[in-house]
C-alpha cells in the first residue's frame, strides 16, 4: 500500500482576504480558517458596483462563521480603493495576529458599460478598486513578508483581461493590469522567498448572476475554485509568475507567449509599409512560441537573431 499524501495545512500562517463578504472571498477565508490559517476577512460592504453606503454586516457574518468553526478570524471595514485603506488593512492584520504570510486580491466591483457610454467614474472606479487596490494592499504587505522571508500573494485577474470581453473595458484592463504587476512582482519577490500568481475564476457569484444561464450558474460552485487559489497559497507552491484558468474542477495555464519572429529589411534599414505587408504571414507565426520570464530575455533573443547575420 502507498504511503498516504502530506497534508498541506496553513497552521501558523495569516492571511488577508479583500473583498471577502461574499462569493469567492467568503470560500477562500472559510477554507484557510478551516485549514489552520488566521483570517483578516476584508470588505467594505458595498453594492456590486462600489455604490450606497459602506456595511460591516458581510464581513462580521463571514468571521462568525469561522468563529463558529472554531477558527481565528477578524472583520475589516477599509477600502483598498485607497493607500491608507490598504495600510490600515495589513497593520490590522500584523498587529493583531503577529505577522503575515498570505494575501489575496480578491476586492472588485463591476461598471458594465461599452466604451462610448462609459463615463471617467465609471473606467477610474474600477481601476481603483481592482488594480490600484491591489497595489495599494500588496505593497504594505510586500515589506512585511520581505521581513519574515516568505509570502504568497494571488491576484484575481479574468478570462475578461486575458481574452476580452464586450462591454468591459474597465473591468478588462485592470485585470490584466494586475498581470503586469505579477510579472515584476514574481522578479522583486524571488529571493525573499515571496510568490506571486494570479487565477482566472469562473464561478457564480454576484458579479456573474446576471450573465451566466441559469444552469450554468448553479453548476459554477465558488468551492470548485478554492483548492487552486489555496495550493499556491501553500509552502507547497512550486511556482512564481504564473496565470490560471479554474471553473468546475477544471484547472489550466495560461501563458504569453512570442513567436519567432523575422528580420524585415535586413536590419540596416527602416522597412516600408509595403515590406512589412509582404512578410506580414511570417510575422505573425507562432509556431515554435516560446515564453520568456523576464523582458531582458525577451529583448535577448531578438539580439541573438541580428547577431546570427
Amino acid at each position: 500500500m502507498g504511503t498516504e499524501p502530506e497534508k498541506i495545512d496553513f497552521r501558523g500562517k495569516v492571511a488577508v482576504i479583500t473583498g471577502a463578504g461574499a462569493g469567492l472571498g467568503k470560500v477562500y477565508a472559510l477554507e484557510l480558517a478551516k485549514l489552520g490559517a488566521k483570517v483578516l476577512v476584508n470588505d467594505v460592504g458595498r453594492a456590486l458596483d462600489g455604490s450606497g453606503d459602506a456595511s460591516p454586516k458581510q464581513a462580521d457574518r463571514v468571521v462568525e462563521e469561522i468563529l463558529a468553526l472554531g477558527g481565528e478570524a477578524l472583520a475589516n471595514y477599509d477600502s483598498v480603493a485607497t493607500a491608507v485603506g490598504g495600510r490600515s488593512i495589513v497593520s490590522m492584520a500584523v498587529e493583531s495576529f503577529g505577522r503575515l504570510d498570505i494575501v489575496i486580491n480578491n476586492a472588485g466591483i463591476l461598471r458594465d458599460r461599452t466604451l462610448v457610454k462609459m463615463e471617467p467614474d465609471d473606467w477610474s472606479d474600477v481601476i481603483n478598486v481592482h488594480l490600484a487596490g491591489a497595489y495599494n494592499v500588496t505593497r504594505p504587505a510586500f515589506v512585511k513578508m520581505r521581513e519574515i522571508g516568505y509570502g504568497r500573494i494571488v491576484f484575481a485577474t479574468s478570462a475578461a483581461g486575458l481574452y476580452g470581453t464586450f462591454g468591459q473595458s474597465n473591468y478588462s484592463a485592470a485585470k490584466m493590469g494586475l498581470v503586469g504587476f505579477m510579472n515584476t512582482l514574481k522578479l522583486e519577490g524571488e529571493k525573499h522567498n515571496i510568490k506571486v500568481n494570479a487565477v482566472a475564476p469562473i464561478a457564480g457569484t454576484r458579479m456573474t448572476k446576471d450573465i451566466l444561464p441559469i444552469d450554468l450558474f448553479a453548476r459554477l460552485k465558488p468551492e470548485f475554485i478554492s483548492p487552486l487559489v489555496l495550493y499556491l497559497c501553500s509552502e507547497k507552491c512550486p511556482v512564481s509568475g504564473s496565470v490560471y484558468n479554474a471553473g468546475m474542477g477544471y484547472f489550466n495555464r495560461v501563458a504569453i507567449v512570442t513567436g519567432p519572429g523575422m528580420i524585415v529589411g535586413g536590419g540596416a534599414k527602416v522597412p516600408s509599409l509595403e515590406d512589412i505587408h509582404e512578410h506580414w504571414e511570417g510575422i505573425n507565426d507562432m509556431s515554435n512560441g516560446k515564453e520568456f520570464p523576464n523582458a531582458s530575455m525577451a529583448f535577448g533573443s531578438m539580439m541573438v537573431d541580428f547577431n546570427r547575420k
